[in-house]
């Protein structure tokens, strides 16, 4: 008989984009159960069905919302009390507080959390020592943690948030690699699709692309990228930004001025929610990412893997990935003037950044593929008694 493992998460969209894949694969070895809010438009029924697993609803915020998280906490700690799991494993903050809590009340035996990012980083004030306190609790409850970068490691020990003996960080990082088969260059080879595209976002012949992937929140460093490429766009013609992500203008909004050149900049171009962002990979030429604080970012992996260099912030996870002036530039965060002159290097030097681009899906390959990242999570579980 399988032992099972319960999967938790905060919204349905972390079970099925964070850990895509991961949960059928692990079905072959063990009974997995996923639990989520239920999200809309029936999300988790529809990671359930993609990944072959059993799920179950519990309704639970992004926000601090101390009546509804104790309600969920009384919801997760039923889950745990009937379905009697051997491991319960949590992704997310939110989810990770409460499922850890209830999983300790449960009497679970292996009660796992893994930290793909730490929001209080910029948090301050009175909202930093409430966060401090409610990160050191989920540390508490749980048995193990894996922070799924080196850096995260540092973070958590200078927080003194837990002993390093409970942090383990799982294969090279990341939390669930890259399917390099997938995010494969190669495959887009359609010149016409290619160029309907770029009609389409006005990318015109000649241009060079800059692509930026993600939220477009200031947490994720857009207010100094507009900044930067709204200078370098007056001076160099045939350059174009590609934001492609959403708004979260209720949990980190951007200042008026960087919205003012979205709007208004000719060479920016915005896609809203994509399901696929391989295309606009494709048709770009080089990634910026600066970000002020991440975990492990699948943005930076799945362009390395189609051949992109990176501009990316010196934080971790990032700085993990890439490696300064081999796959791309590493550059201080929050500092748009560096952002704008890595743009410059790169525009200058063309050449010499698809060397890069070639370079950083080798690293990938080696290092981040996700099948590395599965059998290694695998062999943690199995290890467990």
């Amino acid at each position: 008989m399988k032992k099972k493992i319960i999967r938790v998460t905060t919204v349905p969209l972390s079970l099925s984009g964070l850990l895509q894949g991961q949960l059928k694969f692990m079905s072959n070895y063990f009974d997995i159960v996923a639990v989520s809010s239920k999200g809309k438009d029936n999300a988790l029924a529809r990671v359930s069905a993609y990944e072959n697993v059993p799920t179950i609803a519990v309704e639970m915020t992004r926000k601090i919302t101390p009546f509804k998280d104790l309600f969920a906490v009384w919801q997760l700690y039923k889950v745990f009390k009937k379905e009697k799991p051997f491991i319960v494993h949590s992704h997310t903050p939110k989810a990770g507080t409460l499922s850890m809590l209830a999983a300790k009340m449960a009497k679970v035996p292996h009660r796992l959390h893994t930290i793909a990012g730490l929001p209080l980083v910029e948090a301050t004030g009175f909202k930093r020592l409430i966060l401090n306190t409610v990160e050191k609790i989920t540390y508490r409850c749980a048995t193990k943690i894996y922070p799924n970068s080196y850096g995260l490691v540092d973070i958590i020990l200078e927080n003194n948030f837990t002993k390093k003996d409970k942090l383990k960080v799982i294969a090279n990082g990341s939390t669930n690699g890259i399917d390099t088969s997938y995010f494969d260059p190669t495959i887009f080879n359609d010149k016409n699709k290619i160029l309907e595209l770029k009609k389409n976002l006005n990318i015109l012949e000649g241009d060079f692309v800059f692509v930026y992937t993600g939220r477009l929140v200031t947490d994720k460093g857009i207010n100094e990228l507009m900044i930067a490429f709204d200078k370098i766009s007056k001076e160099h013609k045939k350059i174009k930004l590609l934001l492609v992500g959403t708004y979260e203008n209720e949990l980190d909004p951007l200042l008026p001025k960087s919205m003012d050149i979205i709007e208004n900049n000719k060479n920016v171009a915005c896609t809203g929610w994509v399901d696929d962002v391989r295309p606009y990979f494709a048709i770009s030429n080089a990634l910026v990412f600066p970000s002020y604080r991440e975990g492990f970012p699948n943005v930076v992996m799945q362009s390395g893997a189609m051949e992109l260099p990176s501009i990316v912030t010196n934080i971790n996870g990032c700085n993990e990935i890439i490696e300064h002036k081999k796959h791309g530039f590493i550059i201080p965060v929050k500092d748009e003037k560096a952002i704008y002159e890595s743009m410059n290097y790169i525009l200058s030097h063309q050449e010499e950044i698809i060397k890069m681009g070639l370079q950083s899906r080798a690293n990938i390959v080696s290092k981040f593929e996700r099948k590395r990242v599965w059998d290694a999570l695998l062999a943690e579980y199995q290890g467990l008694n």
